[in-house]
């Protein structure tokens, strides 16, 4: 059989909080109700989230997540963070809710792939429907392979202090050997771990240590999306 459907439910403490929020992502509310039980659907296109509400519910307690294949994630993360922007000036990168950037996870067969927490503390992971070709291990640098590590803590799990502690020893001892693209990599996501972990001051440093780095054209197209982060987080860490 073919065509068939899931749609998630899931716990948040309060529907109006997670409704206003998706509504910021370019979700439609399709159902609500307060009673006998607080529930409501939200749509976007072809994507179905549902959530019951559960009062004295925390966040922090979740458990919640699901999985999500698109057709583009980066696009449908541009239009998320375009919705974030209109509504709080900027991305939200730490706390709850938040929105990490499309990365490839080596736990996700180098899928990239982006989180969403919402604000009942729900995981919604956005993957490609499509896989596409991965790199071969041994042409990946010793300090690329521990940037991969550094997402899947950061990013996949959000242990941020055991990623920003893994990517301080990489950057300690191979800063001087790696290539100029995965040392730009490397130390943009640590700043934005510094964001997360709130140390605005350590996350100047390292987006300082960016801007010193020596650029070619070919460079700069490579590192486009990194020096795009780099750009939001010196905003971010500045406000």
């Amino acid at each position: 059989m073919a065509g068939e459907v899931t749609t998630p439910i899931l716990p948040c403490n309060s529907i109006d909080e997670v409704a206003d929020f998706y509504r910021m992502l370019g979700f439609e509310q399709t159902y609500y109700q307060t009673r006998p039980n607080p529930y409501v659907a939200m749509r976007r296109e072809d994507i179905n989230l549902h959530f019951n509400g559960i009062p004295g519910f925390d966040p922090a307690d979740s458990y919640g997540t699901c999985i999500v294949a698109v057709p583009d994630t980066g696009a449908l993360f541009a239009s998320f963070a375009e919705g974030m922007r209109a509504v709080h000036g900027k991305l939200l990168v730490t706390g709850t809710p938040r929105m990490t950037r499309p990365r490839k996870r080596k736990n996700a067969d180098n899928l990239a792939g982006f989180v969403v927490v919402d604000p009942g503390g729900n995981w919604i992971r956005f993957f490609p429907q499509t896989p596409v070709p991965t790199e071969e291990e041994a042409d990946r640098g010793r300090l690329r392979k521990s940037l991969d590590n550094a997402v899947v803590l950061g990013d996949s799990k959000g242990d941020n202090a055991q990623g920003a502690k893994i990517l301080d020893g990489a950057l300690a001892r191979e800063s001087h050997s790696a290539t100029t693209i995965d040392l730009v990599d490397a130390l943009t996501y640590r700043a934005e771990l510094a964001v997360r972990l709130n140390d605005p001051e350590l996350a100047h440093q390292l987006l300082d240590r960016v801007r010193a780095i020596p650029l070619t054209e070919t460079d700069r197209d490579a590192l486009a999306d990194a020096l795009s982060n780099a750009e939001e987080l010196q905003r971010i860490s500045t406000d």
